[in-house]
């Protein structure tokens, strides 16, 4: 009697699917009785204690103790979807509804820079200064309608308290309605021309209350960020005259990317807007994503052949840079299944698919039919019942192990 290794270094490289570590090397012993080494089945509980086992007719015997010491796992089998994967290139790129380009928008010249290339900056903060004469003039117009307005205003009150006292004639009363009228429409152009200039509501409510205090700042028009995000780019210089349309700065939210994904015609009519997908670099690693798709183009690229679809995907941690490169499968719908296995409970053994069924002794081979499938799950369609246990990680130990007692027998005889 003897003790011979489940898993040798030439076994393994052959048979294992994988590479085996040396715990799981180790976890799993037979024991061969003279009988079997004479071409006799070896009795079953042979040997030293709950160590041994026997293969036979694709039975193969392990012990509780030895299935968790070979870290064989098993799950029951059961209906379940199976997705198509579409897997395709990607690029990343910046958000398009979180990028903002941020205009001087008016004639003048860079007094100050205040926020420089790669900065974070809040919505609302200074990115520079502006000396412009067409803010001057804007914001005189302004304080100008305003003192119009005011006494507009008070004129009219004088005439209706007038004319209620039969004091003057109601032509009058109402000319001075007219003109009040016409003032406060006035206050309100002059409002709103500034607003379109890039002051805030709040900017001209405060030049308002600061009235002749503000003429030494007419002439400077604070150009603000309106996003929160990272100066991603600065074209503006101190000193440089600039235009209304130049364009001084671009912003952008990185909390979220896009992800351009160029899809091909015949998978195109698995992919739809919400879809789940799946973005990892092209060179692997931990960093992965998952993101949804918002968008698919209904026209195909005459140039590329494939459609643009989009993907949005978070990036609150800064992992994904725009411009780089990625790899996103698409988990597009492909219907239910009655019995799905993992793609990792599968082996095969003499070109037939099999699984390992767990049964009170250990496991049983069972030869599958296999139907639709990807890369995580596969359908079976006759060979297993719901219900059924079944090994999935580490299946190919229980591979390597009946094809080791196989070989014993065939050599036996």
């Amino acid at each position: 009697m003897k003790r011979i290794l489940l898993l040798s270094t030439g076994l393994a490289a052959g048979l294992a699917v994988g590479v085996v570590s040396p715990e799981v090397t180790g976890a799993i012993r037979t024991f061969v009785a003279p009988q079997a080494a004479q071409g006799q089945a070896a009795p079953a509980g042979a040997g030293h204690g709950g160590e041994e086992h026997q293969e036979e007719g694709g039975l193969i015997e392990l012990s509780s103790d030895q299935i968790e010491a070979a870290a064989i796992r098993t799950a029951a089998v059961g209906p379940g979807a199976i997705d198509r994967l579409v897997t395709v290139p990607a690029t990343l790129g910046a958000d398009q509804d979180r990028l903002v380009r941020v205009p001087a928008r008016v004639t003048g010249t860079v007094a100050e820079l205040r926020r420089r290339l790669g900065d974070q900056v809040a919505a609302g903060d200074v990115l520079a200064v502006i000396e412009s004469r067409e803010m001057a003039e804007a914001k005189a117009d302004l304080l100008a309608a305003a003192r119009q307005e005011a006494l507009t205003r008070t004129t009219l009150e004088r005439e209706r308290r007038l004319w209620e006292r039969r004091v003057s004639a109601e032509q009058d009363y109402l000319k001075a309605r007219a003109e009040a009228d016409e003032a406060r429409v006035r206050l309100d152009l002059a409002r709103q021309r500034l607003v379109a200039l890039g002051l805030g509501e709040a900017e001209v409510s405060a030049l308002l209350a600061a009235g002749n205090g503000a003429a030494a700042f007419l002439r400077r028009h604070e150009v603000r960020a309106p996003i929160a995000g990272r100066v991603i780019a600065r074209r503006a210089e101190t000193g440089a005259a600039v235009g209304a349309e130049a364009e001084l700065f671009t912003i952008a939210d990185l909390s979220q990317v896009w992800v351009e994904l160029p899809v091909r015609p015949d998978d195109l009519i698995y992919v739809r807007e919400g879809q789940e997908v799946t973005v990892t670099p092209p060179t692997g690693g931990d960093v992965s994503g998952r993101g949804r798709i918002a968008f698919v183009s209904p026209v195909v690229d005459q140039e590329t052949g494939a459609a643009r679809v989009v993907a949005t995907l978070p990036n609150a941690e800064g992992h994904w840079r725009p411009g780089t490169f990625a790899v996103a499968v698409i988990a597009a719908s492909g219907g239910e299944a009655e019995i799905v296995v993992p793609r990792e409970a599968i082996q095969t053994i003499k070109g037939e698919n099999v699984v390992f069924v767990r049964t009170e002794r250990g496991f049983e081979r069972r030869e599958v039919v296999l139907g639709r499938g990807n890369e995580r799950v596969s359908e079976v369609v006759f060979g297993l019942d719901p219900g059924d246990v079944v090994a999935t990680a580490n299946s190919f130990v229980l591979k390597a192990q009946l094809a080791r007692g196989e070989a014993a027998h065939s050599h036996a005889h």
